[in-house]
């Protein structure tokens, strides 16, 4: 075993210490990541080519300090996003509502989608619509003046950056004082805010320390940002159109019943995510 792999085991015992929950897998992305080679070539960096910054990245993730804001960069389906300190790090059960998403937007009979990614933080949502639904029109909407730093900077960077606007502002207010986007959007998906305030205590440190408050926390029942985003959707949603909302896997049935009948939808249905837990919410704008 040569230097880096045994010090990447030593890592690696440290931060499930931490109660990391992936201590491996930290370690070596850690490890790759400072050492400039890709995971699975770890076992290629000479003695002589140690880092000792190595254990100062450790130190950090140790004290549960999130991997991404270490490595300054975050993976969301084919997308590699920068982000750190005042931006919501992107989660892998938002890529199973996007999954939703693009299926359903790629069903319509829409030659050129409009979508509106409500509270859009690192552009990830956003931008995997763009660059896998290639006819499509995207506004993100961001209120947060930390995470828009972020968000810009990933859109500048795209090279779908053309097809998504970026909107600086609250989107459970978006397009309020602009009534020619009501009705036509075929698409609006948000990854909103759903923690209670009751619940403060019981989130893991890389998001209750880390992460933006404007991000995780919504109301007393966690459920006031959702409650603006289906006013929202309603008002911009063509006939037929759908909105696909995330929330806390302890919140599918709740969830549904925001989105029912006497508001004017229908088809509402909350779905699971790659873990088998309740994930998000969909409904479809009723037709007349």
């Amino acid at each position: 075993m040569n230097l880096l792999l045994a010090e990447v085991a030593q890592a690696t015992q440290r931060l499930a210490a931490a109660g990391v929950p992936s201590p491996r897998f930290d370690a070596e992305e850690l490890a790759a990541h400072i050492h400039g080679v890709k995971r699975g070539q770890l076992h290629t960096v000479p003695d002589a080519d140690f880092d000792a910054r190595y254990w100062e990245a450790i130190a950090r993730r140790e004290a549960r300090e999130p991997l991404q804001h270490i490595t300054g960069r975050a993976f969301f389906r084919y997308l590699e996003l920068r982000v750190g300190p005042g931006v919501f790090v992107p989660r892998p059960e938002t890529e199973s509502v996007v999954d939703w998403a693009i299926d359903a937007v790629r069903d319509m009979d829409v030659a050129e989608p409009l979508v509106a990614d409500l509270c859009s933080g690192s552009g990830a949502i956003a931008l995997a619509i763009a660059q896998e639904v290639p006819r499509s029109t995207v506004h993100a909407f961001e209120l947060d003046e930390d995470a828009l730093t972020w968000t810009r900077r990933n859109i500048d960077a795209s090279p779908d950056r053309a097809r998504v606007t970026l909107h600086a502002g609250d989107a459970t207010r978006a397009f309020e004082g602009d009534r020619s986007w009501n009705g036509r959007f075929d698409l609006v998906i948000s990854n909103p805010p759903y923690i209670p305030l009751t619940e403060w205590e019981y989130v893991a440190p890389e998001a209750r320390d880390h992460d933006p408050q404007l991000a995780l926390f919504s109301g007393e029942d966690g459920l006031t940002t959702i409650r603006g985003i289906e006013r929202v959707a309603a008002r911009l949603l063509r006939p037929g159109g759908v909105v696909v909302v995330e929330h806390a896997d302890t919140q599918g049935g709740q969830v549904p019943w925001i989105f029912n009948e006497d508001h004017g939808w229908t088809d509402a249905a909350d779905h699971r995510d790659l873990n088998n837990r309740p994930r998000f919410t969909t409904a479809r704008r009723a037709v007349p």
